[in-house]
């Protein structure tokens, strides 16, 4: 067990799963409050056109995944505050379009044979020093954001127009948190992938939200889950050679169930303990 941790990957890969397990549980607890789901889907998917881009242009993956992400943030805030009733439309086509960017502009870069399974699926295990820079970078920024702003993207979350009468800018506060979750999905990839990557911003998120009683609690405890479940999903794919993203989220699926089960029966328990004291 202790010798893997000798190989400088697996270190890599164990400080890229704690870096991104922080900023996911901070940003999913922001996504799930604010019922940003649909939307952070759509951003990762759309961020596939940047990997196109990048690729295309010799270009950082990141960097253009980062920039193509939080173009589509924005664009997608300015629809989501403007015509509420035209969000799904908007979401589903800038969706569709990133990624057939993406693909078109990966089909004509010359020579490109590098597997693109990585992008979709993940692969913590070939995370490189950069890599963990920008993720590190990253952390700092959003740390530093919710802790400054934290009362006022509270008041945005769970109360939009007592926000607005206090004086709170809530479409700049709405946009930022797009913004931040779009960069969150964006290094969040690098670990399961695009298609898996709300499930590492949601399931570690619910179950963190019912063992929380405040939002900064919630994200605490979201962070504390998702490094758990990375980390057990990381073992497991490099003991049994299998998918670091499909590994990890099917850990927290089962954790999940396991909760849900748990929760269930002790709610049965009390229930019955309180019925037979009546």
């Amino acid at each position: 067990m202790l010798e893997i941790l000798s190989f400088e990957f697996m270190q890599n890969a164990i400080v890229a799963g704690l870096l991104v397990s922080i900023a996911s549980g901070i940003i999913g607890s922001l996504i799930v409050v604010n019922r940003m789901v649909f939307l952070a889907g759509g951003i990762a998917h759309t961020s596939y056109g940047g990997i196109g881009l990048a690729v295309y242009f010799g270009l950082p993956i990141f960097l253009g995944a980062s920039l193509f992400a939080v173009g589509a943030a924005i664009l997608m805030a300015a629809v989501t505050l403007n015509q509420r009733d035209k969000t799904d439309t908007f979401i589903g086509l800038i969706w569709a379009v990133g990624m057939a960017v993406g693909i078109v502009f990966v089909d004509m870069t010359p020579g490109y044979n590098v597997d693109l399974m990585s992008y979709l699926f993940g692969s913590i295990l070939a995370v490189s020093n950069a890599d963990i820079w920008y993720m590190s970078a990253l952390l700092v920024v959003i740390v530093a954001i919710v802790t400054i702003f934290y009362r006022q993207i509270l008041a945005v979350s769970y109360d939009s127009e007592y926000a607005k009468l206090r004086g709170v800018d809530v479409r700049f506060f709405y946009t930022l948190i797009l913004v931040m979750s779009a960069l969150t999905v964006v290094i969040a990839i690098k670990i399961v992938g695009l298609i898996l990557v709300i499930a590492l911003l949601t399931i570690p998120v619910y179950i963190g939200e019912k063992l929380s009683s405040s939002l900064a609690t919630m994200m605490a405890m979201s962070g504390i889950l998702s490094t758990i479940f990375t980390f057990l999903g990381l073992f497991l794919s490099y003991s049994y050679d299998i998918t670091s993203g499909a590994s990890i989220i099917l850990v927290s699926a089962l954790s999940l169930l396991l909760f849900l089960v748990l929760n269930n029966t002790m709610r049965k328990i009390f229930n019955t303990v309180k019925k037979i004291k009546k």
